[in-house]
């Protein structure tokens, strides 16, 4: 399991959302020096993600979470998304070009169709509700230090 955590920052109905800055992966990883995820937080200065989380632990704003997801329906998300656009156009762009006698404009117009489809399906697929590709909620806890702002004062 895959677990970050974060601040609830703000509560939507049944959902919370929880903002998290993503490092503490980063720091356990035997791949964190040559990984783009780790070379992104560096040059967007570990600004801070936000996720929709369901509220299972009736968490309020402030408290700090531990949001998690399973690492197979990250995986199996992973190839939804990546790979099975990039399957469909590969195949639509040979059929487009076998169909064709071998015109190019028809294996880019296979190509272009087989990568739509693929997204189409993906989105399909990721939007059933069935799937376990949402985090939830792990964890809560109180935030320690919260500074209580005296009446009529502004916190800026």
């Amino acid at each position: 399991m895959i677990t970050e955590t974060g601040k609830v920052v703000a509560v939507s109905g049944d959902r919370v959302w929880v903002q998290t800055i993503r490092t503490s992966a980063c720091e356990s990883c035997s791949a964190r020096n040559g990984c783009g995820q780790r070379a992104l937080a560096g040059v967007s200065g570990g600004r801070a993600n936000q996720v929709l989380v369901t509220n299972t632990l009736g968490a309020r704003v402030g408290d700090e979470v531990t949001v998690a997801i399973e690492e197979s329906a990250l995986l199996s998300a992973s190839l939804l998304v990546y790979a099975l656009p990039l399957v469909l156009m590969v195949l639509g762009a040979v059929t487009g070009h076998q169909l064709s006698e071998g015109q190019d404009a028809a294996a880019m117009l296979g190509a272009a169709l087989g990568m739509g489809a693929g997204f189409i399906v993906a989105r399909r697929v990721g939007s059933n509700p069935n799937r376990d590709y949402e985090p939830r909620l792990v964890r809560t806890g109180q935030v320690l230090s919260e500074p209580a702002a005296r009446p009529g004062s502004s916190p800026y």
